[in-house]
């Protein structure tokens, strides 16, 4: 496992995340000289869906076209 201090992290989180997602090694970020937390690839996989937490979730029709149907305004 290699080490970061958090603060050279900060300014290469972007590069890290990238090189962790190809290559697959866990990263120690380190604050004065203690760990504090890992950087390592998402054991998890990936929804499918746009929608999150509601896979099941389909749009049908075309959801950005006017409503035929008139609404009334309540005052």
């Amino acid at each position: 496992m290699q080490t970061i201090q958090a603060s050279e992290f900060k300014a290469k989180c972007l590069a890290l995340m990238d090189r962790v997602a190809i290559t697959g090694e866990t990263w120690v970020i380190t604050k004065n000289g203690r760990p504090v937390a890992e950087l390592r690839p998402c054991s998890g996989g990936r929804l499918d869906s746009p929608f999150g937490l509601h896979p099941t979730l389909e749009i049908h029709g075309d959801v950005i076209a006017p409503l035929d149907d008139l609404w009334q305004v309540l005052a």
